[in-house]
């Protein structure tokens, strides 16, 4: 097994930094182009605040219900999935009609449905990770299609990867990741609200899984690729409940999880890593998210909320001068929240600030982040009722 190396990050809490708390530094708050920006054990540099862009934010589809993910497809197509419909849809040049709908396919309940949704737009292929029935019962799997040159049908449906636990739906998780170079789909998955599968090896609940897109097979440079049982679709474990992954620029991975009462965390990922919890024995949720007196080296988060938590879910690494003393930073969407925060991390994987725009904070419950392939972000909100994506772009 691969030694395990704690990784050198800095876990604050947003009441932390708002009170100026840390250390005793006070944070240096501005208020420029509708962002409030808290900083950290770091000086603010001299203009930052005012490259801090005024920010536009467009409604590119409406009348959405709980939608999950958003990507970009082709031509200027956006592929979006709406979780308790289990409906797959494709909206262009403000247009939106069903690409696939999936209700015979997919199992809802609670909080699991048709979740994530990756796609390659250069060999028309998509991923979805949705609920499913078995024999026995439910479970979580990862389907693959082909999609046809005009996109409007599926086909040559694969199952990629099965058996993500399930219980009543609670803490389906489920985000799908593209890795940028090679074959790999990277998966972060939710614990089912079971204590024991956190920290079980061979349960693929409460991990982040790393396998090959296309073969279903574990990814070689997995921390237990050689292992005959599930452990080896096992990148790192300890996880709660996984709602985000991103991908830095310099290659590292990313996760985003919702916390218990306290401590909504963002990840970097260590292959190989604990990230400490264990909620037994039961479903014990008043154990710390990250519990330093579990045997081995447990991984600090990079960011946590603290007390209370904002839900936290997808996120996006923000691309693109046009985005100023943004540009760089993890977008992260909060439900609970209803906002955006927009964290800085230096190379090591420190928080160096959280910037939260004022602008992106009357749209209600936010769920997904995505960077679309002009810098722009694409937003869904999961309000329930009306629910829409959003393009949201430096003025």
């Amino acid at each position: 097994m691969r030694r395990h190396l704690r990784t050198t990050s800095l876990s604050l809490s947003l009441a932390a930094l708002a009170g100026g708390l840390l250390a005793g530094l006070p944070p240096s708050v501005a208020d420029s182009g509708g962002a409030s920006e808290t900083r950290a054990g770091t000086r603010a540099e001299s203009g930052v605040e005012a490259r801090v862009p005024q920010l536009r934010v467009r409604a590119a589809a409406r009348g959405l219900e709980h939608p999950w993910d958003v990507q970009q497809g082709p031509g200027g197509r956006l592929v979006v999935t709406e979780r308790d419909r289990a409906r797959i849809d494709v909206v262009r040049n403000g247009r939106r009609r069903t690409l696939a709908h999936l209700a015979k396919l997919v199992w809802v309940s609670g909080e699991t449905g048709l979740m994530s949704v990756a796609v390659d737009t250069g060999s028309r292929t998509l991923w979805a990770c949705h609920g499913a029935t078995t024999d026995g019962g439910h479970e979580v799997r990862v389907t693959r299609w082909r999609v046809d040159a005009t996109w409007r049908r599926l086909s040559h449906r694969t199952v990629v990867l099965s058996g993500l636990p399930s219980s009543s739906g609670r803490h389906g998780g489920c985000r799908l990741l593209l890795e940028r170079e090679g074959d790999g789909l990277v998966v972060g998955t939710g614990d089912a609200a079971i204590g024991t599968n956190p920290r079980d090896l061979d349960s693929l609940g409460g991990k982040v899984l790393r396998v090959h897109r296309r073969t279903g097979a574990p990814m070689p440079d997995n921390p237990y690729a050689d292992a005959s049982s599930a452990r080896r679709f096992v990148w790192t474990y300890g996880h709660r409940n996984v709602q985000g992954l991103a991908q830095r620029a310099d290659g590292s991975l990313w996760s985003v999880e919702h916390g218990s009462y306290r401590d909504d965390e963002v990840n970097l990922l260590v292959p190989g890593g604990d990230y400490g919890w264990n909620p037994v024995p039961g479903y014990d949720e008043s154990v710390p998210m990250t519990d330093q007196g579990l045997p081995g080296v447990q991984q600090e988060a990079a960011w946590s909320s603290g007390d209370p938590t904002i839900a936290t879910s997808g996120a996006a690494w923000v691309r693109g001068s046009q985005w100023g003393s943004l540009e760089g930073t993890l977008a992260v969407a909060a439900l609970k929240g209803s906002e955006v925060l927009f964290m800085r991390f230096d190379a090591a994987g420190a928080l160096v600030s959280v910037t939260r725009p004022a602008r992106l904070q009357r749209f209600g419950r936010l769920r997904s982040v995505t960077s679309a392939r002009n810098g722009d972000l694409l937003l869904t909100t999961d309000n329930g009722t009306d629910d829409r994506v959003l393009r949201v772009s430096p003025r």
